[in-house]
């Protein structure tokens, strides 16, 4: 199977799973909403927030040793991937470790003084958090099977695995709802259960299916390779752990100075957010393993190439969804929380927004990211990484500070993360790989964002022509949105992509 067809083949897995889970999660936040109230679930989203956060810690971990998989996988050594495998189990227990210690002393800070919770919740925001630690460490461990079905391209086997957890995910809001005991502590234990279930489903499967799957860590134990292994974990982690601490951080400041109201907006932000992020993480997901392996395979021109489309694709993926989202917020919100606005809180709709638009700045250069970690030199670009991320923290007080309002912490956010970040991104891809900036400028900026700004323009306009019925409107500013945006990106196809097209259309004529 050729490269394209393997990957588009995989793409499609994610793609059903995402289906599924994308409606199963939505509906699942509506009833935790509404069964928790406000105020706890913007209690659960302050205290346990990291349990949300946890997909992001797990795939950035899970990357570092996919890395070492798939370039192993490009260069033929079945036997360096059965020590990659045992030498990855070594670190993530210790990690797991470290990561449990470390949030248990922050728990002792959390709990006196810092966060802002009404003394009736104490106890609960506690239990909650206790579980949190517990559902971390899990998570951390589940990392090397993640990365062994990824190196694998075995999306078939991590679909169903995705729609398991969520499937679990609606049994815990089921419960929530008609548990007579403390809602918010029977969320948060319920919900810290789930990483052990999902990792004790990889674990078996993973050992029965590949045979580099061995775990005897002093058989297969190799010095230089665990230093550097620990070196790239090492660093990668420490980006992602900042990344972490940046996101759970500016929830406190927003918990500090506007309270937890603001934080279940920002809660309610991240679950759509995420869920339509998913489209383009799919996409990621599928085509990693081929960055990986061109790097292992010393075949530069293809991965430069690949990260670029990708990160078009990515980009183009999440705009789709995300450009009728931004113009019709305000009808998304009344939809999916219902009760006509009463239970949707103050700046969620202005929140989302925001977050989708610094999704998008971010899926510019999101696949230029895959190809420095391909590569391997990634000391120099974690540490600027780390700045990038934690910088938020300090602007957004200093924002709040000064009394601006609260939206400013999503667009210091954007800056940082986005557009900082991402000439961070091309400069060092510059310097490993030779890439011309004026080709990603050509082939991904101008074809991404010229067809943006001329759906955004059309969707306003007629949003503000249009009156009639919520749901009707919310449909029709959605299709036009997204036909002005198909439009426009067909005036910036590269030759290449002209051709997979024509080739595309004529496999499918010819099939009729």
């Amino acid at each position: 199977m050729s490269t394209a067809a393997r990957v588009a083949k995989n793409t499609g897995y994610l793609y059903a799973k995402m289906g599924i889970t994308m409606f199963i999660s939505l509906y699942t936040t509506r009833l935790i909403l509404n069964s928790l109230g406000t105020s706890d679930f913007g209690i659960f989203n302050i205290v346990g927030g990291a349990i949300a956060m946890l997909g992001f810690l797990n795939a950035a971990m899970a990357g570092a040793t996919q890395r070492f998989m798939s370039y192993t996988e490009g260069e033929g050594d079945k036997e360096k991937q059965k020590k990659i495998f045992n030498i990855s189990i070594i670190l993530h227990a210790g990690i797991s470790v470290i990561v449990g210690v470390v949030l248990l002393c922050a728990g002792y800070i959390f709990f006196n003084g810092v966060l802002n919770i009404p003394a009736d919740r104490i106890f609960a925001a506690q239990v909650v958090y206790g579980s949190l630690i517990v559902s971390t460490m899990f998570t951390v461990m589940s990392v090397p099977y993640d990365a062994m079905l990824n190196a694998h391209e075995n999306m078939r086997y991590y679909a169903i695995v995705g729609i398991i957890e969520s499937l679990l995910k609606l049994s815990v809001a089921f419960v929530v709802v008609y548990t007579t005991s403390d809602k918010l502590i029977m969320y948060g234990i319920l919900m810290a259960a789930i990483p052990l279930i999902t990792l004790s489903i990889m674990r078996i499967y993973c050992h029965r299916k590949y045979a580099e799957c061995v775990l005897s860590p002093r058989r297969y134990f190799d010095r230089s390779l665990m230093k550097e292994m620990t070196g790239f974990a090492g660093w990668n982690s420490m980006s992602s752990i900042t990344a972490i601490g940046s996101q759970y951080g500016l929830g406190i400041v927003l918990n500090h100075f506007w309270g937890t109201t603001l934080n279940a907006a920002q809660g309610v932000g991240n679950q759509l957010c995420g869920q339509l992020q998913a489209f383009s993480n799919n996409l990621l997901k599928a085509v990693n393993p081929v960055i990986g392996k061109s790097a292992g395979e010393n075949n530069r021109e293809k991965l430069i190439n690949t990260s670029f489309y990708s990160s078009k694709a990515a980009y183009i993926l999440m705009a789709l969804l995300g450009l009728p989202a931004i113009v019709e917020m305000d009808s998304i919100m009344n939809i999916w929380l219902g009760n006509s606005g009463k239970n949707i809180p103050q700046y969620a709709a202005l929140f989302c927004q925001l977050q989708i638009t610094r999704t998008l700045v971010e899926n510019l250069t999101i696949s230029q990211q895959s190809a420095i970690l391909a590569y391997g030199r990634i000391k120099l670009f974690m540490q600027i990484k780390a700045i990038l991320y934690i910088l938020p923290i300090p602007l957004t007080y200093i924002a709040f500070y000064f009394s601006l309002p609260p939206y400013w912490l999503y667009i210091i956010w954007i800056l940082c993360w986005g557009v900082f970040m991402g000439v961070s991104t091309l400069y060092t891809l510059h310097l490993y790989t030779k890439c011309k900036i004026n080709q990603w400028i050509k082939l991904v900026f101008v074809p991404c964002i010229v067809p943006t700004i001329m759906a955004i323009a059309c969707g306003y306009l007629f949003k503000y022509l249009l009156d009639i019925d919520i749901y009707y409107k919310w449909i029709y500013i959605s299709i036009i949105v997204v036909v002005t945006y198909i439009v426009g990106n067909f005036f910036f196809l590269s030759s290449e992509e002209k051709q997979a097209i024509l080739k595309l259309k004529n496999k499918y004529q010819n099939k009729i």
